[in-house]
């Protein structure tokens, strides 16, 4: 690993990550105006995004000790995003392209090039994405200077980057025709991201939604598929299904993985074939439309058991997008409850005008086992319930926690030198106690580590 020369540290920071030394040396030299940093190897990497913390990286994806594959860069790729997810991350490479760059992009990398590389298109993306990681940190600014989270896609509130990273890779692929998979937990917000989806593809039809769980199985076909009048007893006119209606626009399948079996063959037909028939009809209707599915099941395993079609499940999941549970999104639960309250306030009890103190503490405590339903659902409770201006805890029907032992204080400076013992007991715990390991681990130097470790009497 290797270091640029000394340069103005106003410069914005790129790390290249590259395994074949000449390229490594053109690349260096091939973006101007930037603090290079390199890295041929994961653990170089993410050695130097600890210590150096790039907004953005370039990643070939044939890293050491499997160079001719891309195991060893998509593990690159995830462990950068999930030490720095808002890190900007351009993934290139020469093998497999097309399936490398749908699998890149659903883990959430910023944009792929294709080996070969031209180096003044490579310099333009760079500068892009720098662009957009410096407006997103001011958006975040903002919205936390204005206790109000982003919107993005239009609908969706956060400043979580684990969210905003969701947000980013849906907005990369609204406007192809790939397949969409949301993967996530009830009450995640699946539903609120696929019409996000929809709206920034720019199709013109229709978002058609259907819940495959809510349907009885014997009507399922019908409210997907149409039927002709007198197809059944019941069928007293012609109807139109779901995927017909949602013709030039976007088809959302929610709870895929409760179609029944032999239903699924049928949809895997629409699937390769783009042509419908519905039932007790002959003829064959094009429908073109984009198919967006969510589940919170596990439709790897329902497959190793026999219950959904391995086919399907290719079809259905060109792009997978796992989406966090509330517990994932730091401090989004407080910002959402704003949201909720402001809006509930409003229609039902304009006195209340914020949460108590204890509200608050009992909101980052909560694991939220409903997610975003739940949040949502206490606070138009607590809402309806409060007598004063402010919700309290019990308001929300949640225990005010009691300060533990150990728990972060208000007091700023207490509260750093709190989080600086955490953080250095973890590093010294997965180092063994290695001063040397510890320091490369927390991105600082030893004798720094050393007066980290006197200055809060942490020596033995």
């Amino acid at each position: 690993m290797s270091g640029a020369p000394a340069l103005s540290r106003s410069l914005p920071k790129l790390l290249i990550v590259e395994d074949d030394a000449g390229l490594q040396r053109q690349l260096r030299w091939a973006y101007d105006g930037y603090e290079i940093f390199t890295a041929s190897t994961r653990e170089e990497a993410i050695t130097v995004l600890r210590a150096e913390e790039p907004p953005v990286v370039t990643l070939d994806l044939g890293l050491p000790p499997d160079p001719d594959g891309t195991t060893e860069g998509f593990a690159t790729l995830e462990e950068i995003l999930a030490i720095k997810p808002d890190t900007k991350v351009i993934v290139a490479s020469g093998h497999g392209a097309r399936e490398s760059a749908l699998r890149a992009i659903a883990c959430g990398a910023y944009d792929f090039y294709q080996k070969p590389m031209d180096f003044e298109e490579m310099a333009l993306i760079v500068r892009r994405a720098y662009r957009l990681h410096v407006i997103e940190a001011e958006n975040r600014a903002l919205a936390a200077r204005a206790g109000e989270g982003n919107r993005v896609l239009g609908r969706m509130i956060t400043a979580a980057p684990e969210m905003l990273r969701v947000a980013r890779t849906i907005e990369r692929v609204a406007n192809t025709n790939v397949s969409v998979m949301l993967l996530g937990a009830s009450g995640t917000g699946k539903e609120l991201l696929a019409k996000g989806l929809h709206e920034a593809s720019g199709r013109a039809g229709a978002f058609v939604a259907i819940n495959c769980a809510a349907i009885p199985e014997n009507l399922l076909e019908s409210e997907l598929f149409g039927h002709e009048k007198g197809a059944f007893t019941g069928a007293v006119k012609t109807t139109e299904g779901k995927i017909e209606q949602a013709h030039g626009g976007t088809l959302f399948l929610d709870e895929v993985g409760d179609i029944p079996f032999a239903l699924q063959v049928k949809l895997l037909r629409f699937l390769q074939e783009r042509v419908i028939e519905r039932i007790g009809g002959r003829k064959s209707i094009a429908v073109d439309t984009r198919i967006v599915c969510a589940t919170h099941q596990n439709l790897e395993a329902m497959i190793a058991d026999g219950r959904f079609r391995e086919d399907l499940w290719y079809r259905l999941a060109e792009i997978v997008i796992k989406i966090p549970t509330l517990a994932e999104r730091p401090g989004d639960a407080g910002l959402l409850a704003k949201h909720f309250l402001t809006r509930f306030a409003k229609e039902m009890n304009p006195q209340v005008k914020g949460f108590a103190p204890d509200a608050l503490a009992a909101m980052d405590s909560w694991p939220w086992p409903g997610n975003v339903r739940e949040l949502e659902n206490r606070v138009k409770r607590a809402v309806i319930m409060a007598d004063g201006k402010l919700v309290s805890a019990a308001d929300l029907d949640l225990n005010a926690p009691q300060q533990q032992e150990g728990e972060l204080p208000l007091n700023l400076k207490s509260a750093r030198e709190s989080a600086d013992r955490r953080v250095i007991r973890h590093a010294l715990a997965r180092s063994e106690g290695n001063i040397s390991s510890t320091a490369k681990l927390l991105g600082i130097s030893r004798p720094t580590l050393y007066d980290l470790l006197k200055q809060y009497d942490m020596q033995n």
